[in-house]
């Protein structure tokens, strides 16, 4: 039998949770594309994005600061669950149309040419090593700064500013040719 939470811990627990529910609004957008990136499926994106926050206040007691952001365990729980629901679908990142995202403009031409550019950077991101999709995901979709992507990928600073570094040189390659 467990012991009964003293009343400091259940303070800590509950502006744990506070601070859980005030991230959601400007979180979930960002969990919801850094999914949707890496699964390509709306819907689904949507549902890790959820089911990050369900995880989060089942294991909230568990949380700890280590002078990173609640984000970044937010991210890495998104992460988790992108990698388990990639395993269980048993395929790799999707590169489905992503019409949502274009902007809305009346000249069909320019919306020819978004899409034919968006195209070549999905194929081209295909091309790049797991860990680099991944930094650029987070960095890029999820908006996280290079220290809050290595807390999440439990790598150095240094490593993930490396790893982005050569991605976007490998995409400003791959894009020229």
């Amino acid at each position: 039998m467990e012991p009964e939470p003293t009343r400091a811990e259940s303070r800590s627990d509950q502006r744990k949770e506070e601070r859980l529910a005030a991230l959601f609004d400007s979180c979930y957008p960002r969990l919801a594309r850094y999914a949707y990136a890496r699964i390509g499926d709306r819907t689904e994106a949507e549902d890790v994005a959820s089911d990050v926050f369900v995880r989060a206040l089942e294991s909230i007691d568990s949380y700890q600061e280590r002078g990173l952001p609640m984000e970044a365990w937010l991210f890495r729980i998104a992460h988790n669950l992108v990698v388990d629901h990639l395993r269980r679908a048993g395929r790799f990142e999707r590169g489905d149309e992503d019409t949502e995202s274009l902007p809305d403009s009346p000249d069909p031409a320019r919306i020819a040419e978004e899409r034919i550019l968006m195209s070549h950077v999905r194929s081209a991101m295909q091309r790049l090593t797991p860990d680099q999709r991944e930094v650029v995901s987070l960095r890029f979709y999820g908006g996280l700064s290079s220290r809050e992507v290595a807390g999440v990928l439990h790598k150095s600073d240094g490593a993930v500013r490396e790893m982005q570094r050569a991605a976007m040189e490998k995409l400003r390659s791959l894009l020229a040719q």
